[in-house]
């Protein structure tokens, strides 16, 4: 049975596992969730309630986080890119740089697309101040740590870079990079040549004017 994604091609998440089906074309059925799709929809929230996206289903077998998606590829349905090393204290580095896209660079941008997203007397302005603090600590670490390295975990494409990809590409959108982490600038740049990215970016092209920060006219 093809394996089935359900998720929306403008979601970051549903990006970074996208990614992932990308660069080892992986066969796959994608189930966009959408309004004018009740059916989909509804078929998606009977697997999963709480209604977060991307699962990926595998016959009778779901899969719940991006995250836990591309783990569950690698050993179910591996290709010729290894996402994942199989050595160990590699993959410890892998899966460290993976949660820190999502906890560090994904979590405080939420932060600032969910509040811009409230009526404006229920915006949290000491909470988006945060979110903007810790993104400018989170550029700064990864701008030393990308300093000597082509990809986040050294020098081959992993999971940690499917997470990367559309943790910065919206980032600099709602919290732009400027010239002062040229490293992290760089990176990025990398991570939207690359093939299996861009096509997801392609993908979510038709769904900017839903970004409620407003998507830049670039990329």
């Amino acid at each position: 049975m093809t394996l089935q994604l359900f998720g929306h091609p403008f979601s970051s998440y549903t990006q970074k596992a996208l990614v992932a089906l990308h660069e080892n074309a992986t066969p796959f059925t994608f189930r966009m969730l959408s309004q004018e799709d009740e059916a989909t929809f509804a078929e998606f929230a009977a697997l999963w309630p709480l209604k977060r996206f991307p699962i990926l289903v595998d016959g009778a077998t779901t899969i719940l986080e991006a995250t836990a998606v591309i783990e569950y590829l690698a050993v179910r349905h591996p290709g010729p890119v290894a996402l994942i090393p199989a050595d160990p204290a590699a993959a410890v580095t892998v899966r460290m740089m993976d949660r820190f896209f999502d906890n560090y660079i994904s979590t405080p941008l939420q932060k600032l697309v969910f509040d811009r997203l409230r009526p404006e007397a229920a915006r949290d302005d000491y909470g988006v101040t945060e979110a903007r603090a810790m993104l400018d600590t989170a550029y700064a670490w990864l701008d030393r740590t990308m300093a000597d390295r082509p990809w986040a975990a050294g020098e081959a494409f992993s999971m940690a870079d499917c997470a990367a990809a559309p943790a910065l590409f919206y980032a600099d959108w709602g919290h732009p990079l400027g010239d002062r982490f040229p490293h992290v600038t760089g990176y990025r740049q990398r991570l939207l040549a690359r093939p299996s990215f861009a096509r997801a970016v392609d993908g979510g092209r038709p769904y900017r004017h839903y970004f409620p920060l407003g998507a830049p006219d670039r990329d």
